[in-house]
């Protein structure tokens, strides 16, 4: 009998599935557990084949204990840059980014300019607190500010893979690029049906 034939889909994840305390619950209480609860799960899907960009693995490196992260995860996470020289995009993409990053500057200037308004009228630790809270929602909420988050991006435009993140300023970009994502809040309900289904197809090709 002939072995049951796959078609593959590529996954390109984010670090934020496995450090991000709320959404790497679904896979375990640490990012190294978080890690093994993963590629438990991931082994059992033949149909898939699940990116990293190296710039994120080096990242994802920093919050786990290398000592205890399966060996198993280099071979099932595939680490590779994106063909940064090759890769073509609209030149629109880029006008939309310097007027987005002119709109944050103003309305951040906006926001020092009433900080500063108000150091008479309310404590001054306060104020400090307010304008840092403000002014980094400002500049940095719903935007790529890292070349990490570049690297998804253009990763998962070169492989046509399905984008894993939960990080607001990189769907923002995905969805100008046509990159299908899925929150990280969902991935573990998407490999158990994935798993599911690789069980009734194998079946059905035994039958």
């Amino acid at each position: 009998m002939e072995p049951v034939s796959f078609k593959k889909e590529k996954l390109v994840l984010d670090t934020s599935l496995f450090v991000n305390p709320e959404v790497r619950r679904d896979f375990g209480r640490n990012p190294t557990e978080a890690i093994e609860g993963f590629l438990f799960l991931a082994a059992q899907i033949p149909t898939f084949e699940f990116y990293m960009p190296s710039s994120t693995f080096r990242e994802l490196l920093n919050f786990v204990d290398i000592n205890k992260v399966p060996g198993d995860l280099l071979t099932m996470l595939h680490q590779k840059p994106p063909s940064r020289h090759e890769l073509t995009f609209p030149a629109v993409l880029l006008y939309e980014l310097i007027d987005d990053m002119r709109d944050r500057v103003n309305k951040g200037l906006r926001i020092a300019e009433k900080a500063v308004r108000n150091v008479a009228k309310a404590d001054e630790k306060e104020i400090i607190q307010g304008l840092r809270r403000n002014y980094r929602d400002a500049l940095r909420e719903g935007i790529i500010d890292s070349g990490e988050d570049v690297d998804l991006i253009l990763l998962a435009k070169e492989l046509d893979a399905l984008l894993v993140t939960v990080d607001n300023g990189i769907i923002n970009w995905a969805e100008k690029f046509g990159i299908r994502w899925l929150l990280p809040t969902k991935f573990k309900d998407y490999l158990l049906s994935s798993i599911k289904r690789c069980k009734e197809q194998t079946i059905e090709s035994q039958g």
